[in-house]
């Protein structure tokens, strides 16, 4: 452990790295946190992770037979593309084993690197094995992708930089952990020249191997780990790593998938950079131990270790980050189900600005609508629950509920025997705080709203679907209603999709 300094000073990153990852100020995270907070930007690496530095230093020290027999490696994703990278440019073969569950973006990456990709288990440890199988069979060299002491040096030259790069009144580190390498590199260097800095880890709550095992003072084996954030997704932490963290480490905290999702959009705010998961893990810990009152005054450098994210999973971070960062508050309300109930409700919630709106016709006697509204913060979601429950509207507050957000909140309709005589249609209308209300009193009371579907999608333009029951020989009428609405709108009555699953 005393020699991890000298190894750090004597790592060959600066092969593949010749300039220092930046150390970026966040003008709007420093104002939340009430201190000035400091990105260091190992999202910005050839990979976009630091993994890149433990990786090539590990690589370096190979001897000419070892390179040519190749090296294999097993990884959920950036340790891979290090391997793959540092192996193009030292001309060795590389074989990574990643788990099936690695999102796509990393497997491409890794590939057009040039190395053989291999898809095994659904986790780290099964790919390890099979990592281990390979390196028997074929005689190549386990690169490591966090217990092995030249990978901790390297990722500990982020360390040596950003204490250089930092002011010298830097008061706190925090670094994400999955198997402790970074975490580890980072805080014997930390510790060992300027012993005053805090070094915080900061693990999800659902993959937090480390904190248990240092709270059990034992390496312990997780039975679940969390996948959201894949590149920490580990069950067991190293023997080095441990040791180290053990050693170094001040504190180790975690933190849930919604304050993940809103660490990623408090970056792009200040940085126009979109973090992966566990890249965010560190901005999500700053901003945990700001909440908790257990920051120390003075600079804090979060260090943001990726930014491979799956284009895909954009629109699930953003609808997260909003009740991660208490911007979005979810509620079930209870209204009567009669002509005008619905728009006496959207009135009750005045010119909130609206991010869901789901209703389905059930029954004759009530009906159960799912709304999301944009917040400040807790304070007012419980201020708006209270304010509904006393113009008579019984309501139940779902913002802290992972059922009602991941997938209650999209199966909300659906048949019944109850409608009569329904059309549909879709409407456009320009968005703004009001717009829907000003919708549905344009619209009026004349007929029964069946359903009801709105969601705000960050657009010029909001997007409704709205049911309503009218008998035929009233249909001309609602079309010129509808005409003079101002609102853009088509009829959807006959759209395949709503005769498969909204019609009886």
């Amino acid at each position: 452990m005393d020699d991890l300094l000298r190894r750090a000073l004597d790592a060959r990153v600066g092969d593949v790295l010749p300039m220092p990852t930046p150390l970026d100020a966040a003008p709007g995270l420093s104002a939340r946190l009430g201190v000035p907070v400091l990105l260091k930007r190992e999202d910005l690496t050839p990979i976009f992770a630091f993994k890149i530095r433990g990786a090539y230093n590990r690589m370096a020290q190979l001897g000419p037979a070892e390179r040519a027999a190749g090296v294999v490696a097993a990884s959920a994703g950036n340790h891979a593309q290090g391997v793959a990278y540092a192996a193009q440019r030292l001309g060795a073969t590389a074989r990574i084993v990643m788990p099936l569950t690695t999102p796509s973006i990393k497997v491409r990456a890794v590939r057009r690197l040039g190395a053989d990709v291999v898809l095994a288990g659904d986790g780290y440890d099964a790919a390890a094995a099979h990592a281990a199988d390979i390196a028997r069979t074929e005689g190549r060299t386990i690169i490591p992708p966090f217990d092995d002491l030249d990978v901790i040096a390297g990722q500990g030259t982020v360390g040596l930089e950003l204490l250089h790069q930092a002011p010298r009144d830097l008061a706190t580190i925090f670094v994400p952990i999955g198997g402790g390498g970074l975490a580890a590199g980072v805080s014997s260097v930390v510790k060992t020249v300027r012993p005053g800095v805090r070094v915080v880890g900061v693990e999800p709550d659902d993959s937090d191997a480390m904190r248990r095992s240092l709270a059990a003072g034992k390496r312990v084996v997780l039975e679940h780990v969390g996948f959201f954030a894949d590149g920490v997704a580990v069950k067991q932490v190293g023997e080095h790593t441990f040791a180290l963290c053990r050693r170094y480490l001040d504190d180790c905290i975690t933190v849930g998938v919604d304050e993940i999702c809103a660490a990623i959009a408090d970056v792009f705010d200040d940085t126009r950079s979109i973090l992966e998961p566990a890249g965010a893990l560190s901005v999500a810990g700053a901003k945990r131990a700001a909440e908790a009152g257990s920051l120390a005054p003075g600079p804090v450098v979060a260090v943001t270790s990726g930014a491979n994210m799956n284009f895909a999973r954009l629109a699930y971070v953003a609808e997260q980050a909003q009740v991660g960062e208490h911007r979005e508050a979810i509620f079930a309300v209870t209204i009567p189900e009669r002509p005008g109930a619905f728009l006496g409700f959207c009135a009750a919630i005045g010119e909130r600005s609206v991010t869901e709106l789901n209703y389905r016709l059930a029954t004759r006697a009530e009906a159960h609508i799912f709304v999301g509204l944009e917040v400040a913060g807790v304070e007012e979601s419980r201020a708006i629950a209270a304010g509904l429950e006393r113009r008579g509207y019984p309501c139940a507050d779902l913002s802290d509920n992972d059922l009602a957000k991941t997938h209650i909140r999209h199966m909300v309709g659906g048949r019944t025997a109850e409608v009569a005589d329904e059309v549909l249609y879709g409407f456009e209308f320009p968005e703004r705080p009001g717009a829907l209300l000003q919708f549905l009193t344009r619209l009026g009371s004349r007929w029964n709203i069946s359903l009801f579907h709105y969601r705000n999608h960050g657009a010029a333009f909001g997007r409704v679907l709205c049911g309503l029951e009218v008998p035929p020989a009233d249909r001309d009428e609602l079309r010129g209603r509808l005409d003079a609405l101002g609102f853009s709108y088509r009829e959807e009555s006959d759209n395949p999709a709503g005769r498969f699953f909204l019609r009886s």
